[in-house]
């Protein structure tokens, strides 16, 4: 039997598996099948080699060959956006601390990610031997303990008989926390049989959660009551709706409430934006038109799922009274300054009160009176440099329910939040780390999960120097991604929360780089536009003719040609960093 290998040959499996079904390793990749992970992204190291080996062999499992580690954490958070659950394969220290900040990064966005090291050989363990990928101490727990941070669950697998035990309850930890955990496996250990691998294994399960019922039945009485008493109630979605997996429940209650419907930035995707109810993005300050002003006017607002950070509360400056705040948690409660409920389930609470509140549309037919739609971008000239809105009204003529848009940190936050998603087009960025160059991996994570869109990928000339390399990735795997580079010069959030010297990059020939990355294998199109009519083309072009290719746009804007929503962020932002210490 052939199996690819994810590197773009086709191999026999490795001679070097002694057996097909009774190996911790072969264990490990139906465990991984088995739980909706069909691609692994990978970096090889001596750790882990024989590891990769009996993932190759297992039929139903693909392993991406990523160009660095950090990309190929970012992949599997991409990943488990579009899958519900990712997972890469590095090696040991070396391979772990490079690929830290991409879990950290998974953990931050309550993405369940299988983070999967080739560890020492068990002999090593409880020696005083020093090992090549450490810090020179024979101490193996260095990577260990930083993972413990950033991980719901980590188990070191140094021998077989606790192996099978171990490696599932991190997997069942995974997704029952919704978190990454973290696997370390002794090098020598995947290809060994041993009988609690002789089987099958029992398909996955985990136990259905439910509420308390008592818990439930007062939260949903005291909200019913304190919204049923309002006058014009608003309900604003949070990225957390994801990790409840109440997006259902949600509907039903926005349904049956008639209240308009408003998002955090964090929850852009999670909603469907062709509902009659909503209205746009709720973000303080810099909130779509209209909606900052119905939300904070309102006497109570329902949050569900919500982070409130610095960022996500333009640096502090939220009008939200607590008084009026109802926050519905993944598995809490909690009604103005009165009662705070736990054990009380998302979903089944969305569910519940669906069937307790009076319809009541009062908000929802203040927001239509007061709307006026946004203009229209100035007419342009011919010839004229391109500028961001052009680019992004054009960004948003293509997209439909067969595409997904992922945004880049920076500018990409607040142009792409503009973007009225249609039906089933989805749409990811990573607000709560917001780390740059997130989105490359995501990409390649995303797409290779998300076969039936075509991603669009905003992504700043800051960003991408930092992950640039998978591209690669993504031309190896045939994706047919659309890349918009869009080249200003520099890092222009950071420009706008505190400008200097270190904000200013140097500009790379970013087309011509990917041309070198191509090197005339796979399908790969480049292209650089400078005003309008070059865009319209290269779209027509992406779409078109090289509708199979990743295609790779660059464009050229001013350095200060940024929406008006970071310049207000920015500032606000700056405020906050910059408050001086209290006194002591």
């Amino acid at each position: 039997m052939e199996t690819n290998n994810g590197i773009g040959a086709t191999t026999e499996p490795p001679t070097a598996i002694q057996s097909s079904c009774g190996t911790l390793g072969a264990h490990l990749a139906r465990r991984l099948v088995q739980i909706g992970v069909n691609d692994v992204f990978s970096v090889p190291g001596d750790f882990n080699l024989t590891l990769l080996d009996h993932l190759i062999a297992e039929p139903n499992l693909n392993l991406v060959g990523c160009c660095n580690e950090l990309n190929a954490g970012y992949a599997a958070d991409g990943y488990a956006r579009a899958k519900g659950v990712g997972a890469c394969v590095v090696t040991f220290t070396v391979g772990g601390l490079s690929v830290l900040n991409a879990i950290a990064g998974a953990y931050s966005e309550s993405l369940p990610v299988i983070c999967i090291v080739g560890g020492p050989n068990s002999n090593d363990y409880g020696t005083n031997r020093i090992l090549h990928h450490t810090i020179g101490l024979p101490d193996f727990t260095q990577e260990l303990q930083c993972f413990s941070a950033v991980t719901c669950a980590q188990v070191v697998v140094n021998n077989l008989e606790d192996a099978h035990e171990q490696i599932d309850t991190a997997i069942s930890t995974a997704l029952k926390e919704s978190k990454p955990v973290y696997i370390s496996i002794s090098c020598n250990l995947p290809g060994i049989p041993y009988p609690t691998f002789d089987r099958e294994p029992v398909p996955f399960f985990l136990p259905p959660i439910s509420s308390n019922p008592l818990g439930l039945e007062a939260a949903v009485e005291e909200t019913a009551k304190f919204l049923n008493k309002s006058v014009k109630p608003v309900i604003v979605a949070g990225c957390k709706l994801r990790v409840a997996k109440a997006q259902k429940a949600f509907m039903e209650f926005a349904d049956a409430s008639g209240y308009p419907i408003a998002i955090m930035p964090s929850a852009k995707g999670l909603v469907p934006e062709c509902h009659p109810n909503f209205i746009g993005t709720y973000w303080g300050a810099v909130s779509t038109n209209f909606v900052g002003e119905i939300v904070e006017s309102a006497d109570a607002y329902i949050f569900v799922g919500p982070i409130f950070n610095d960022y996500s509360s333009v640096g502090y400056s939220l009008l939200i009274k607590k008084e009026k705040l109802i926050t519905v948690q993944p598995n809490r409660v909690t009604i103005g300054h009165g009662p705070s409920l736990g054990w009380v389930f998302m979903a089944d609470f969305l569910s519940a009160l669906a069937k307790k509140l009076k319809k009541n549309t009062t908000a929802l037919e203040n927001y239509r009176r007061i709307f006026v739609p946004s203009g229209v971008p100035l007419k342009y000239e011919k010839d004229e440099p391109l500028r961001v809105n052009i680019l992004f009204k054009h960004i948003q003529e293509m997209l439909s329910g067969e595409s997904a848009v992922i945004a880049e940190t920076g500018d990409s936050w607040f142009n792409c939040q503009k973007l009225r998603l249609p039906e089933n087009c989805g749409y990811e960025f990573q607000m709560q780390y917001g780390s740059i160059g997130w989105s490359v991996g995501a990409t390649l994570g995303y797409a290779q999960a998300a076969k039936d869109k075509r991603v669009i990928a905003c992504i700043g000339d800051g960003s991408f120097q930092v992950t640039a390399q998978d591209i690669s990735t993504m031309i190896r795997c045939g994706q047919n991604t659309i890349i918009f580079l869009i080249n200003n010069g520099g890092y222009t959030i950071e420009v706008e929360i505190h400008d200097g010297p270190y904000n200013v990059i140097k500009n790379w020939d970013y087309t011509g780089l990917v041309n070198a990355i191509h090197n005339g294998e796979g399908k790969c199109w480049t292209c650089k536009v400078r005003t309008e009519e070059e865009l319209v083309e290269a779209i027509e072009t992406a779409t078109g003719a090289k509708k199979d290719s990743l295609c790779f746009i660059e464009v050229f804007v001013h350095k200060d040609d940024t929406s008006k929503e970071l310049l207000e962020w920015g500032s606000r932002v700056s405020a906050a960093n910059s408050r001086p210490p209290n006194p002591q």
